[in-house]
């Protein structure tokens, strides 16, 4: 990429052939890798000259990460809302606060009611729910989904898309999905 603007509360799918640098982009704007040359600027925070410990805030309170693999997103000893109560826990967020937000956001997602449920326990398409209730609960102003429906049949895929984009516009969330479906990107 030469020159990329992505602006604040927008909902973007990047769709490219595997090996075409979707998951290295993603790496960069999450802090989790640091560019070789350019620069990357999110949020007010110039990734290439972000401090170690400025990057470990930055992946903390900036963005949110939902992974294609279930086992990237979840711990599976923990369950759903415990999931989700571990980033705001990260975040000093205090034990009833975080409890009612992760029940908050699983109904968000459309699992009321699964708080007490284990990732073994739940279908693929419920573990990216769930996914997506972890990676929003500290309130990121990005979420980066690098393919988070490549383990999804068709239907599943298309679901997650609408939740991703429903929860764009509830929450002005700008969100980036990578993906390599250019038919569920257009969902």
């Amino acid at each position: 990429f030469r020159r990329v603007l992505f602006r604040s509360g927008e909902m973007m799918a990047i769709v490219g052939a595997s090996g075409s640098g979707k998951t290295t982009l993603m790496n960069i704007l999450g802090g989790l890798d640091v560019p070789s040359a350019g620069k990357a600027l999110v949020d007010g925070n110039d990734l290439t000259r972000l401090s170690e410990a400025q990057r470990i805030a930055y992946r903390r309170y900036v963005v949110g990460h939902v992974w294609q693999q279930s086992g990237r997103n979840l711990l599976t000893e923990l369950t759903a809302a415990a999931n989700i109560e571990l980033p705001q826990l990260l975040g000093g967020v205090k034990g009833s606060k975080r409890s009612r937000h992760a029940s908050e956001l699983l109904e968000m997602v459309g699992l009321k009611g699964y708080e007490k449920k284990k990732p073994a326990q739940l279908s693929g398409g419920e573990q990216q729910r769930v996914a997506i209730a972890r990676a929003i609960a500290k309130e990121p102003t990005l979420l980066l989904a690098d393919e988070p429906t490549g383990e999804l049949d068709s239907v599943t895929a298309s679901e997650i898309f609408q939740l991703l984009r429903r929860l764009n516009q509830q929450l002005g969330l700008t969100i980036i999905t990578v993906t390599h479906d250019a038919a569920i990107a257009a969902v």
